[in-house]
């Protein structure tokens, strides 16, 4: 097991003697240097001597386990690239990864950045709609997939003129492959030892990341090269990753968080990581964590909150005493689940803050930093951050006005544009800052609360009110699993505040129900804040990253369009 001394000892003294030359010296980067993710991820760990430490655990959904060292990553990455550079595919040309969690994904990434490609990783439950917006606004000239989702393919193609190789990873040779499609079999192609990466600079295109949708049609995120200097940095500090950790991201790599620390943090700093290419089931979870002896575990709110549901008494058929950090990225964590957490796993979970744009963790809670449970955590090290008034975009200086989160542009992992879409890149930014579009709030100690997207927050009688505090208040409720709040029209406030509650199992939604939830919240928020009206749902809105949509949920109270749901989960 890991040391427990932190890889940041003191954080005021990490932030404020920080540098950016800190990580670019770990990983050996000057100015004008090439930097190559795919070979910064597996080559160079191999020079270090680690060519045959464990890269990759992979766990498949039947329990088949596969495992992977570094040398395996990086020749199996060569052999992807070799393949792709001989269809006649060039440096900048974007190249879709269409799959479950299976291995190739993970040495597709890489052999795709190693050719000069540009990645364009997309969640594989995304229907032919929502995989169609994405190929035809990028105009994607390669698509890497599976069997099972080639009708989704298929369904596509028609109007992608531009999409000229679809490759298949697991084809069996049962049913004949149609025009533009390639079968490719890790196992037969011949192993590539030596590939001459892409001399990539650091403003090298690399990484090309849709925006989920939650607040509209999603967006291309274009990221670079020296993305990885945030990347590596981040994953040390904020994540805690040493050597000899066994790190478990559960994130999809179609979204940010399954790239940039479920495939770059990671193996750009050596460390061993697992993969369940699984459903989600909270037993399986257990039992995977114990089996390979997991020491850092990477969820989301939306899954926390589902292991939640099912009780404290199953974790104790479980040893877990492997485990010795756990953070939370995706959505804000709820006071709730880091008290749980620290009850039944004896760790909390640590809140994590970014963005599809920011690339990397930008505000966070470390290990060596108490806790405040709800709290977003501190600003990483390099990173100015602000809250600023929404009308004048200057900092503002009171502590616990809510405004919108600001960060200094220049950070390395930073998006450097909306891809085919410069206008809504140019308005993220005014008078110096980067625009998150999130709301918050500092506090005394200078931490930072998060209240909601800008478009979340609800305005009643000429009061700011955020979602996220009422949800925290309804998930302490013991029959609420989960809860959404939205503002609902009103003649009188403009707006007043309504709860969509999905209930734990068990519990019947009952107007006895419904007035206990309310008395229950009436002793923990402000009158303004109580909701005025609680529906009780089946289900929330979600996008397939897990981040509930309330959106959709305010479009039915007003009477208007959904917008770009290509997104969504399940449908209401």
């Amino acid at each position: 097991m890991s040391n427990s001394i932190p890889n940041i000892k003191s954080y005021e003294e990490s932030y404020s003697n920080f540098s950016w030359d800190i990580p670019r010296t770990e990983l050996g980067y000057s100015d004008g240097n090439t930097i190559n993710i795919g070979e910064y991820c597996s080559d160079r760990i191999c020079k270090l001597g680690y060519a045959d430490k464990l890269a990759l655990i992979w766990e498949g959904f039947t329990g088949e386990v596969r495992k992977f060292t570094f040398n395996d990553i990086r020749v199996f990455a060569n052999t992807i690239a070799n393949f792709l550079k001989n269809l006649g595919l060039n440096p900048g040309d974007r190249v879709c990864l269409f799959m479950d969690k299976v291995s190739e994904l993970y040495f597709g990434f890489l052999g795709i950045l190693k050719m000069g490609g540009i990645a364009q990783p997309l969640f594989s439950a995304f229907g032919p709609e929502s995989l169609f917006t994405r190929l035809d606004d990028a105009k994607t000239s390669a698509i890497i997939t599976q069997k099972k989702h080639l009708h989704k393919v298929r369904a596509t193609i028609n109007d992608l003129p531009s999409l000229k190789h679809i490759i298949v990873v697991d084809d069996d040779g049962t049913k004949p492959l149609k025009e533009r499609e390639i079968a490719f079999h890790m196992e037969k192609e011949e192993r590539i030892e030596k590939f001459d990466s892409y001399p990539s600079k650091a403003e090298t295109p690399s990484v090309l990341h849709y925006t989920s949708g939650t607040t509209g049609k999603p967006k291309g995120a274009q990221h670079v090269h020296y993305s990885i200097i945030s990347q590596y940095i981040s994953a040390k500090y904020a994540l805690d990753l040493k050597e000899d950790d066994i790190y478990w991201c559960t994130a999809d790599p179609g979204w940010v968080t399954g790239t940039s620390y479920g495939i770059i943090g990671a193996w750009a700093n050596g460390v061993t990581q697992c993969v369940l290419d699984a459903g989600f089931k909270a037993e399986n979870w257990y039992k995977f964590i114990e089996k390979h002896k997991v020491t850092v575990w990477y969820s989301a709110p939306t899954a926390i909150r589902a292991i939640m549901k099912e009780g404290n008494e199953i974790v104790k058929k479980f040893n877990l005493s492997s485990l010795r950090h756990l953070a939370s990225v995706g959505e804000p964590l709820n006071a709730e689940a880091v008290i749980w957490s620290k009850e039944v796993f004896g760790l909390p979970f640590h809140d994590t803050y970014w963005q599809t744009e920011t690339g990397s963790i930008v505000v966070s809670n470390y290990p060596e930093m108490k806790i405040k449970p709800g709290s977003m955590g501190k600003p990483f090290p390099g990173i100015t951050a602000a809250i600023v008034d929404l009308k004048t975009f200057l900092p503002i200086e009171k502590k616990g006005i809510v405004g919108m989160i600001a960060l200094k542009p220049g950070w390395p992992a930073m998006f450097r544009t909306y891809w085919n879409n410069e206008e809504t890149y140019n308005n993220k930014f005014k008078n110096g800052w980067y625009l998150s579009g999130d709301r918050a709030s500092i506090d005394e100690d200078g931490y930072y609360w998060f209240v909601g997207r800008d478009d979340d927050v609800i305005n009643t009688a000429g009061h700011l009110v955020g979602p996220f505090e009422i949800e925290s208040a309804l998930l302490e409720h013991p029959a609420v699993a989960e809860s959404a709040i939205v503002g609902k029209p009103d003649p009188v406030n403009m707006e007043v505040v309504k709860a969509f509650i999905a209930l734990k199992p068990g519990n019947d939604p009952t107007k006895m129900l419904e007035l206990e939830i309310m008395n229950f919240i009436r002793k923990k928020l402000s009158a303004l804040a109580m909701p005025q009206e609680i529906e009780f749902v089946d289900s929330l809105p979600k996008t397939r990253s897990g981040k509930i949509m309330r959106r959709v949920l305010r479009a039915k109270e007003w009477g208007e369009e959904n917008g770009d749901i290509s997104t969504l989960e399940n449908d209401m």
